[in-house]
């Protein structure tokens, strides 16, 4: 049996319910900051404007909306769940890396400890998965 294999079913045995509902909040997390990019992307333009993703900010502004409105609707119903959190990740670390280059570390109103947070629990649920309450498990249980 390999490594992930082992994984994935040491995490469908103990994985506490509530876990579910730690998804949950973490797909609308990244739902609401999806729209919060959609409806301001004036601050986004600031944000990337002294990076060298300043060239291309308006590709990149609707990448990162729509990957959040989409992988947070795949974290929310537990569908492609690891792959959604994969495609989460590294938008989350360049954003701690801008936004720490940008206002520092200990910087008042900026979103540097929810983006380190959500961060911290996409890489546990990489590691973790949708869990038993998710589309994922579904389907695996039910392959047709």
């Amino acid at each position: 049996m390999g490594t992930l294999q082992q994984i994935h079913n040491w995490s469908l045995v103990h994985h506490p319910r509530w876990l579910v509902v730690l998804r949950v909040a973490l797909g609308l997390c990244l739902i609401y900051k999806g729209i919060t990019f959609m409806s301001n992307t004036a601050q986004a333009h600031q944000l990337l404007h002294g990076t060298i993703l300043s060239s291309s900010s308006d590709a990149i502004i609707i990448g990162i909306t729509w990957a959040h409105l989409l992988g947070g609707f795949l974290i929310v119903i537990g569908l492609l769940t690891r792959w959604a959190v994969l495609l989460q990740v590294p938008i989350l670390l360049a954003a701690i890396i801008i936004m720490a280059n940008e206002y520092g570390l200990f910087a008042a109103g900026t979103d540097l400890p929810f983006t380190s947070i959500i961060s911290v629990l996409l890489v546990f649920f990489l590691v973790e998965g949708g869990g038993p309450l998710s589309l994922d498990n579904y389907f695996r249980l039910n392959p047709k």
